[in-house]
């Protein structure tokens, strides 16, 4: 099963969070067979969030996974959304042809209730790096679309969705996690 996980920061936490950086990796190195994709969010250099998406057994695997990890165990986070996933692209962010750098990168989160939308790939979307929908913890109900694609500017990823179709949606600066 795909899970989207997003941790956000806790204001003030930044030196924690440097000082666990090693700790994060080596916990993210356990997983490597099964994320899908990974990556802070950002307020210019400072980081606000972390997502990951990622392929597990079921929501107990998921739920370790997002509250064992060392950030949250020692209070980085805030607040975690954690949330069933359908990897439309059925790739990972390592196989994304416009690689790791180069234009700016976001994540889209959408957040809706009622008649499923954006279920397919939209047209003309070749910087997308990726797209699903969020659903209910038994895979039945849709409750939006998260997306990680690069975009000339925050209006731009904004329109990858539906814009009438969601309460509200999201635009975070986005960029590929993992050692460098």
């Amino acid at each position: 099963m795909e899970f989207f996980c997003y941790h956000r920061d806790r204001s003030g936490s930044e030196a924690l969070r440097d000082e666990l950086l090693e700790e994060h990796w080596s916990y993210m190195d356990r997983y490597t067979e099964e994320l899908i994709a990974r990556g802070p969010t950002l307020d210019g250099e400072t980081a606000t969030g972390s997502v990951h998406l990622v392929n597990l057994p079921g929501p107990v695997a998921a739920r370790a996974f997002a509250f064992d990890e060392p950030n949250y165990q020692a209070g980085v986070y805030r607040d975690v959304m954690l949330r069933r996933w359908r990897n439309i692209l059925g790739r990972t962010m390592w196989d994304f042809p416009g690689g790791r750098t180069g234009g700016n990168r976001y994540l889209v989160l959408g957040l809706g209730s009622g008649q499923a939308a954006d279920l397919t790939v939209p047209p003309g979307r070749d910087d997308l790096i990726a797209y699903g929908p969020l659903l209910s913890d038994n895979g039945a109900a849709w409750l939006g679309t998260a997306a990680l694609l690069r975009a000339p500017d925050p209006d731009a990823a904004r329109a990858v969705l539906t814009q009438d179709r969601y309460a509200g949606i999201e635009v975070h600066h986005w960029e590929f996690g993992g050692r460098r």
